[in-house]
């Protein structure tokens, strides 16, 4: 929000025109709180999520003595709960990421596999977070062209990008920005729903350059809540 910076003595003739004054610790604390939510994946290492792990043992002692080390080593399960904090998605229900890490890891140990199976596990929570209580959830789609196009770029070019053409590329970001932008004026998440095999990679390369734009899965949506079609991007 744009702002500017007052003496105290002036606090209550501002208040009286209509702003909203704010002190600066509270300023101050929201900024760092921010630095820290955008930065949380860089501070999250073997220690803490060891921590974490202990504090879950306390009420599921044999949950996470089956998981780590026995079938994962905690360097995996740190990739998987730092892939959660890159894209905002809060590790606060570590029961149910463990419980689906026991469940999967058997058939893969691959960190994107994992996380790809925890975020479904944790749809709700992540629809929720984005959206709130609301029946509905305004979404953005691809056109099938392009989403085929994406599948087939992806496909040779791995999880490292989409394997655009710049052009593309380019235009797709700033189609994208634009729609993203509209739904935050109308004061609506900005959501864009994609095929799960296009998510992890969609995700990845729209973090920076369109970071308010949330990118799901259609297998992350929990069956209680519609989705509603706020425009479709093509090439």
């Amino acid at each position: 929000m744009e702002a500017v910076w007052i003496e105290p003595s002036v606090r209550e003739h501002a208040q009286t025109l209509g702003y909203t004054v704010v002190d600066a610790s509270t300023v101050i604390a929201t900024h760092l709180s921010q630095v820290i939510r955008t930065h949380a994946h860089e501070l999250l290492g073997h220690e803490e999520v060891q921590q974490l792990l202990n504090a879950l043992a306390k009420s599921a002692p044999k949950l996470v003595e089956d998981v780590v080390p026995r079938t994962l080593p905690l360097s995996v399960v740190v990739r998987v709960l730092q892939g959660l904090l890159a894209e905002r998605v809060p590790i606060r229900n570590m029961r149910a990421i463990v419980e689906t890490l026991a469940e999967c890891a058997p058939q893969s140990q691959d960190p994107a596999v994992l996380l790809a199976q925890v975020r479904v596990a944790l749809g709700r929570q992540i629809v929720q977070e984005i959206a709130g209580i609301a029946d509905e959830l305004p979404v953005i789609t691809l056109e099938p062209e392009l989403e085929q196009l994406l599948a087939g770029s992806m496909a040779g070019a791995g999880t490292a990008g989409p394997g655009l053409e710049p052009g593309l590329a380019e235009r797709l970001q700033r189609r994208l920005a634009a729609d993203a932008q509209r739904q935050e004026a109308a004061g609506e998440a900005a959501v864009l729903l994609v095929p799960p095999q296009l998510r992890q990679t969609l995700a990845r390369f729209l973090r920076s350059s369109v970071p308010g734009l949330n990118v799901l899965a259609w297998s992350e949506i929990p069956d209680n809540r519609k989705v509603r079609l706020v425009t479709s991007v093509g090439r």
